[in-house]
């Protein structure tokens, strides 16, 4: 089984978050990157599993510079076998999505995975768009996974309950909470990690959709008012005039 797993780099959750040049740019002075968690704990581990299940290969791809290396490492050293990284600057979901299609519609994958959604930008596109681009069965968060020959059985959480779902591979999936447990990289295969190929191809000719003009900060918290439990008169007057919810 060929199992191609998408990652993407975020800033780390302790990371300071501002922005430069008229709030045009994030500013990534001094902020670390990780693997998004959600690319990581989910879609690539559950594709190790798989692995270790059926055999086969897993190979991880991103859309970056040469400064996502690093990050690309630590997903090596999970355990993926190699790593692709299409050369270019990730200016939006779709360009995204179209230039890993590109790369992938000839690779013969029988599973395309990817986290739900990135942790910086919570846009939750590029799985839909890269299975519309391949004209692949496409499911979003999917919690449980099995694969069984070329059948895939998934389970997703909706309101009220669990769906499940059967279908053919190839297939792209999105991968939420409960598809598998986070992995820590132990020494080997950190070490290991560090002669796994990393190969760089470049960017195909596809222009991005959309660009962003600013970026802004949410408004900071107002203070938190203490109401006696026995003065229900305030604290009705103010979620009447103040806060006006009522």
């Amino acid at each position: 089984m060929k199992i191609l797993v998408c990652i993407s780099k975020s800033p780390d959750t302790t990371s300071k978050i501002a922005f430069v040049d008229g709030d045009s740019k994030f500013d990534e002075n001094g902020v670390q990157y990780i693997v998004n968690p959600y690319d990581e704990w989910y879609a690539l581990v559950r594709g190790l599993e798989l692995k270790e299940a059926n055999g086969g290969t897993v190979t991880i791809c991103t859309v970056g510079q040469a400064d996502d290396d690093a990050v690309i490492r630590k997903a090596l050293a999970i355990g993926a076998d190699d790593a692709v990284r299409i050369d270019a600057e990730p200016t939006d979901a779709y360009f995204v999505a179209m230039q890993i299609a590109e790369f992938a519609k000839d690779g013969g994958y029988d599973l395309i995975l990817t986290g739900k959604e990135t942790i910086n930008y919570n846009g939750s596109q590029v799985g839909g768009m890269l299975a519309e681009a391949m004209d692949l069965p496409f499911v979003s968060v999917a919690s449980k996974l099995d694969v069984n020959g070329t059948k895939a059985t998934i389970e997703r959480e909706v309101q009220g309950g669990v769906q499940s779902a059967e279908l053919n591979l190839p297939a792209v999936i999105s991968c939420a909470k409960g598809m598998a447990e986070q992995r820590i990289p132990n020494m080997r295969g950190i070490m290991a990690a560090r002669t796994k190929p990393l190969n760089v191809v470049p960017a195909a000719d596809i222009q991005a959709l959309t660009s962003f003009e600013s970026y802004g900060l949410p408004a900071a918290k107002s203070a938190c008012k203490m109401i006696d439990p026995e003065n229900m008169d305030e604290l009705v007057e103010l979620l009447h005039n103040e806060a006006k919810v009522i």
